[in-house]
């Protein structure tokens, strides 16, 4: 019997991995995580957190680009008086976006040493490779579950490939060397980093913190480890899980690796929140890696965050540049009124948007977008066709084209999802 080939194709991504939802933050800006609520973006701030001010700043930044969960490190006595400080001051401008703690080596001391710090963050997140050595271990990282428990705070328990259980890994490297049949040191590696955030994660309810407020992540550096860590992590618990890349790199190869490894992980419905851990370049901007994230949730199809501008890459037709500048000054003009227009115009991150080059495909493109615009190729008669709602609506000439079309999206957004809409 013949196959019917439409049997074949996936119609979306596999079924979210079932995990039990966290609660993190307070009121009406807290996130749920996990429990089948939409994927959260996540970002961290690079200041020095005792600076007060550059710290407020910049986790003002990264709540308006959409940050939803912000991490800041907690490394010492200064920084850890800092966030109460911090958390007052944002509070004060109306960014109420939930803060996780970042805590390596000494983060149950300074928690018990500033109960002012362990309030006012909203999540803390612990390495179980550097929370504590030898004896010390069990004990230190006990001691960072019960302020969580004591303060009605989430933890992320989060292993790195990095700073892994050294313990941990000896023992089972040592294990493997006697086994009958080893198997490689890097599988070796990857079991370890998921015992021990299940381990440590087990350890936590038995001190008394709910599945409901723990995250897991295990964080690794190179794209097919990644891959293979978070399917043993998700096949063998219901925690909710934190994906993230560390050390991605710089520019476009943090981008294309993040994206690749999240993005796989994404469409088997692993990931609960998400980080893409860019390396700024001298003097960037912070948030790009939440537009990234965003971009790569959006275009996957699992959120919806800003409306989307398509656009030609542009070819021999296309010689002219003004489909490219309009199409950047388009976008960058959507991007800047987004968080204006998300408080007047519920829905707009829904638009679509088409600013193409030539008559191939310009016409057709513009026609499927909400509201579109072809303008002319090389050898093609100087007029722009604009499209609105699959319909020609009319044709722009002269030099104040995109003046003219920067107008018509904003009457349409006006038109469609203002308040008499």
């Amino acid at each position: 019997m013949p196959l019917d080939p439409l049997s074949a194709i996936q119609s979306g991504p596999a079924p979210r991995h079932r995990t039990v939802q966290v609660r993190v933050g307070e009121g009406a800006n807290a996130a749920l995580v996990g429990g089948g609520a939409p994927i959260v973006v996540q970002s961290m701030t690079n200041t020095d957190t005792a600076d007060i001010d550059g710290t407020v700043r910049q986790i003002e930044a990264l709540a308006r680009a959409g940050s939803e969960l912000v991490r800041i490190t907690v490394d010492r006595d200064e920084a850890a008086a800092a966030v109460p400080h911090i958390r007052d001051r944002l509070a004060k401008m109306g960014v109420g976006v939930p803060l996780v703690g970042d805590f390596h080596y000494i983060g149950h001391k300074l928690l018990a040493d500033h109960p002012a710090c362990a309030e006012a963050l909203d999540k803390y997140r612990i390495n179980p490779g550097n929370v504590g050595f030898k004896d010390k271990k069990d004990r230190q990282f006990g001691a960072i579950v019960e302020q969580a428990i004591r303060h009605g705070k989430a933890v992320r328990i989060g292993a790195n490939w990095g700073s892994l259980d050294q313990e941990l890994l000896t023992g089972m490297m040592d294990a493997n060397a006697r086994s009958s049949h080893p198997i490689e040191a890097r599988a070796v590696t990857r079991e370890a980093m998921v015992r021990s955030a299940l381990y440590s994660a087990e350890r936590a309810e038995e001190i008394g913190l709910g599945r409901d407020r723990i995250i897991l992540s295990a964080k690794v550096s190179a794209v097919q480890d990644l891959i293979t860590v978070y399917r043993m992590l998700a096949s063998r618990s219901d925690y909710a899980i934190h994906l993230g890349l560390t050390e991605a790199g710089m520019g476009s190869k943090g981008v294309v690796a993040s994206s690749a490894a999240m993005g796989v992980l994404l469409q088997e419905g692993i990931g609960d929140t998400i980080r893409v851990s860019l390396t700024p370049e001298p003097g960037g901007d912070r948030t790009l890696e939440v537009r990234v994230a965003q971009e790569l949730l959006q275009t996957m199809g699992f959120r919806t965050f800003v409306p989307l501008v398509a656009a030609c890459p542009g070819c021999g037709r296309t010689t002219s540049t003004v489909f490219q500048e309009l199409a950047q000054e388009i976008q960058s003009y959507i991007r800047d009124e987004m968080p204006n227009w998300k408080a007047r115009y519920p829905g707009v991150e829904a638009l679509n948007v088409a600013v193409m080059g030539c008559i191939v495909n310009g016409p057709g493109e513009s026609k499927h977008a909400d509201i579109g615009i072809s303008l002319p190729g090389t050898g093609e008669t100087p007029a722009a066709p604009v499209f609105i709602d699959g319909q020609k609506a009319l044709t722009l000439r002269g030099p104040g084209i995109a003046g003219e079309f920067k107008t018509l999206v904003t009457n349409y957004i006006e038109k469609r999802f203002g308040a008499g809409a």
